[in-house]
């Protein structure tokens, strides 16, 4: 294989497969958090994750979103994929994206969906059309595919689950859970 062929070949599998990191995204030490954006359960770990965790271990640990939108919820996946249309634009306002759509899950319709994702990108300077328009690209909605038969494969079938090197916290997740299997991770 050729020099151009193979940046050809790595440029569309990093395509593929663009990961959405908050913190240390260098660090060896990585945490997967698997989420549904309309999970109550979901939003108190992003709460955690922003108010204790990152500002704790940010520096040091690489955090790796993924998504897991389950079947029970009408808009969880669509959200997932605007959501990584955002964190293409703009890699902070993706995860401030995240947060904002967790903390609005409870006020959030299937119906109401497309006009909050209007209203998010005409607030943050982003196209409104193309922000709708993302939740039919057939390589984001790969992604969020992706993601989602990563987590069936490990055998996971909950929101949110965070694998901190081999251990798996799932559902209500509590500060000092996480604490002690980051702490345990760092130390190795």
């Amino acid at each position: 294989m050729t020099g151009l062929a193979l940046f050809v070949c790595c440029t569309a599998l990093f395509a593929m497969r663009s990961e959405i990191v908050e913190g240390n995204a260098s660090s060896s030490v990585r945490v997967v958090i698997y989420e549904d954006l309309q999970s109550a359960d979901c939003d108190r770990l992003s709460n955690l994750l922003e108010t204790k965790i990152i500002p704790r271990y940010g520096s040091r640990v690489a955090f790796v979103h993924r998504d897991f939108p389950l079947g029970k919820h009408d808009w969880a996946r669509q959200a997932a994929v605007a959501a990584r249309w955002v964190y293409a634009q703009d890699s902070q306002l993706g995860i401030t994206f995240r947060r904002e759509i967790l903390a609005e899950h409870d006020h959030i319709t299937a119906e109401r969906l497309k006009p909050w994702l209007r209203e998010f990108a005409s607030r943050n300077h982003l196209s409104e059309q193309e922000i709708i328009d993302s939740l039919t690209n057939p390589q984001l909605n790969a992604q969020v595919d992706q993601d989602y038969q990563s987590g069936v494969a490990k055998g996971l079938s909950h929101s949110p689950t965070v694998v901190a090197g081999g251990q798996k916290l799932t559902d209500t997740i509590l500060y000092e859970d996480l604490a002690k299997a980051l702490d345990i991770e760092l130390g190795r």
